[in-house]
């Protein structure tokens, strides 16, 4: 036979029997006395897989006492408060989420929107999108002096 026809009829094999109900053996074990493990020689892993009627009582271990707090715990320093906002970038945000927040809120509510009030919600929208993207800046804080931190 070939390797191929033998894998064949072993799957055979194993789709005829799957159906098939174990038998228990003496012990009314499902797995063969031989394969049996004494409780004296199994490790302790196997030992607590053991139902509790067939292994021997052993004295259970006292509980861990809980550790007491001795105050060697870290506790982080309190985050440095928000950098304050000058008046320019407070406008921006408010005109960001004004503009569309008016044209939401007038069409939830039926409110009358002339060109001229649809027009400027829409500006206001882009000049404080635009405000916001040109303070940003990429360069160095104003305070930073000379040095630029390089090492040579």
């Amino acid at each position: 036979m070939t390797p191929q026809s033998d894998e064949d009829e072993v799957w055979r094999q194993i789709v005829a029997s799957f159906n098939e109900t174990a038998e228990a053996t003496s012990a009314g074990q499902p797995w063969p006395d031989r394969e049996n493990v004494p409780v004296e020689d199994a490790p302790q892993q196997v030992k607590a897989e053991i139902p509790a009627e067939t292994r021997e009582e052993e004295p259970a271990a006292p509980p861990p006492a809980p550790e007491e707090d001795d105050g060697d715990h870290y506790v982080p320093p309190p985050p440095p408060p928000l950098p304050k906002m000058d008046a320019g970038t407070k406008i921006a945000w408010f005109a960001l989420f004004g503009g569309p927040a008016y044209l939401l809120l007038a069409a939830l509510l039926s409110w009358p929107m002339d060109g001229w009030i649809v027009f400027a919600a829409i500006a206001a929208f882009i000049g404080g999108f635009v405000a916001l993207i040109v303070r940003m800046g990429d360069g160095p804080p104003p305070d930073s002096g000379w040095d630029d931190g390089a090492i040579l």
